[in-house]
């Protein structure tokens, strides 16, 4: 324990890289503008709410959100949810809010839905957005329905079914799942709570038609908004030590039980695949015939490192730090 918080202690003082290699990565190939056609259903479907629940990523909640979600359905009261906080580090949560507000955002809750952690701050929040909104005429009904919308794998379908669990102490309703891509299409409407009587429709995530930089296009890689073989597994993982380093965030070392924090991607992929045993047998040709060689799978342990960041083993990180601190959305 001693030579790891030696290890990590001139791991701080360490020059770490101050930029990622962005040259030649294809970001249109990783986020195809394919999903037009779950948009115009949302567009579709907007005679039916009365308000927009936004779902996002606490990692990332300045950037790779959907800039047509305002212009197409921005006619409706808005609630910005930012979910998965656990996983997120928000020692800079007022500033993420007074940059939102800056942005017209005004009502925005942190969620963890695993947890249930804020769930019961939703539905009020909607019901008075709702009262207060110009367009508010209840007439005889008196019931509310709300639209889920957001990018892929931020957890929509995890929100309906806390608040349902919150609200109804029902099971859930919709699938969720650790890709994206799980909800395919806009349902028909589910029950969330009974007072107030309100219902949510769920909807497949929609990505903007064109990623504003590469660096964003890897942060919205990096929370598995597409899938990992996309993007490459290495390069993700490349590009999550790089984050990683540079926050100065090293658990990586203690959880792997590395010798050191490095900023090298094929020596800490090999230390992993040789500690978890993720090795292949490759035949090596030599003078006196073929050899088996036994060599680290690189792949697999690029699978490891980006699974065991996103379940926060490696602690909660904030990718939109840099935006924080005043760097520009999109690449120069």
């Amino acid at each position: 324990m001693r030579l790891a918080s030696r290890a990590l202690c001139g791991a701080a003082g360490a020059a770490w890289r101050d930029s990622f290699p962005l040259g030649g990565r294809d970001v249109a190939r990783w986020f195809p503008g394919h999903m037009a056609k779950g948009l115009r259903k949302m567009q579709s479907s907007l005679k039916l709410v009365d308000c927009i629940i936004e779902v996002h990523d606490a990692r990332i909640p300045l950037s790779g959100r959907n800039p047509l979600f305002q212009e197409t359905l921005g006619l409706k009261p808005h609630v910005l949810v930012l979910n998965k906080m656990d996983l997120a580090d928000l020692k800079e949560q007022q500033k993420i809010i007074q940059h939102l507000e800056g942005k017209g955002l005004k009502n925005v809750v942190f969620t963890n839905c695993v947890r249930d952690e804020n769930i019961k701050q939703v539905i009020p929040m909607v019901r008075g957005l709702v009262e207060s909104s110009y367009r508010y005429h209840r007439g005889e009904s008196l019931e509310y329905c709300a639209m889920v919308i957001g990018i892929p794998n931020v957890g929509k379908s995890s929100l309906i079914n806390a608040l349902r669990r919150q609200h109804l102490r029902r099971g859930k309703a919709t699938r969720v799942g650790g890709e994206p891509g799980i909800t395919r299409a806009v349902m028909s409407r589910i029950q969330v709570c009974e007072r107030p009587l309100m219902f949510l429709l769920d909807t497949p995530g929609v990505l903007a038609p064109r990623i504003a930089s590469v660096e964003m296009g890897l942060k919205l890689a990096l929370c598995g908004t597409v899938l990992d073989h996309l993007v490459g597994e290495e390069t993700l993982a490349d590009y999550l030590l790089y984050t990683l380093n540079r926050h100065q965030l090293f658990g990586y070392v203690q959880h792997y039980g590395l010798d050191g924090a490095c900023d090298d991607i094929a020596s800490v992929l090999k230390q992993v695949a040789v500690r978890l045993g993720k090795t292949q047998k490759v035949k090596v040709l030599t003078g006196t015939g073929d050899v088996n060689v036994l060599q680290p799978n690189y792949a697999a342990a690029a699978r490891d490192f980006l699974r065991t960041f996103r379940s926060g083993l490696l602690g909660p990180v904030m990718l939109d730090r840099d935006v924080l601190r005043g760097a520009p959305l999109a690449d120069p």
